[in-house]
């Protein structure tokens, strides 16, 4: 994990605890991670498209669920099979957060029809949590700007989904009329991303997985 007092050491992160890498005393280990704009979720490509080798270097450790490679944020990895089911499965409704910029500045009624549910050509979606923010978040500058229409203003969402259907959040905001800008997932569930950078990973703590391993 990159150190904000030392240079970047990917080799040997910092657990929340101060600690340097694994605890000798979980046999499994789960991180968070910053999946930046334009990275793979995924750790081999044939094509050489980035991947996230580039900046988890541990073995074992495969990915909860996807970010599309045009989304960014908060990313979970680990090497326990039960935890990573628990995270998946439909049946759980487990809550991703996202801030989400969008083209024009969604109505009441837009935002209405987001927390209902809107229905999209795979059906109707569960009731999400949809909030208009009145300025835009603190986030890192994406590499590549995002693509601005003259004369058409932008506004920030935070969404809250109980699913996870393929590209879920942009076909929502599509549906009501906004489409998505820009996606960023900042929770999942009770993991928030924190401070980390794009790219910085770190070793969730004893806390963050005790409410991952209890979520209903």
């Amino acid at each position: 994990m990159k150190s904000r007092e030392q240079p970047p050491d990917r080799s040997r992160p910092v657990r929340p605890d101060g600690v340097h890498g694994r605890d000798d005393r979980s046999r499994t280990r789960t991180i968070k991670l910053f999946k930046p704009y334009d990275v793979l979720t995924q750790f081999t490509d044939e094509s050489g498209r980035a991947t996230l080798k580039q900046f988890v270097p541990l073995p074992g450790l495969y990915p909860v669920g996807r970010l599309d490679r045009d989304s960014e944020g908060l990313l979970l990895l680990t090497d326990d099979g039960r935890l990573a089911h628990r995270l998946t499965d439909p049946r759980f409704e487990h809550p991703k957060t996202y801030l989400v910029q969008v083209e024009g500045v969604p109505t009441p009624d837009a935002l209405d029809a987001l927390t209902r549910g809107v229905t999209l050509k795979d059906g109707p979606t569960r009731p999400a949590v949809a909030t208009l923010l009145d300025a835009p978040p603190e986030l890192p500058e994406r590499p590549v700007p995002i693509r601005f229409r003259k004369n058409v203003p932008t506004s920030w969402l935070r969404l809250t989904i109980y699913e996870g259907r393929n590209r879920q959040v942009r076909r929502m905001t599509a549906a009501v009329g906004y489409p998505t800008l820009r996606l960023v997932r900042v929770a999942v569930g009770p993991v928030g991303i924190g401070d980390l950078a794009p790219g910085e990973w770190r070793d969730l703590s004893a806390d963050e997985l005790r409410a991952v391993r209890t979520l209903r």
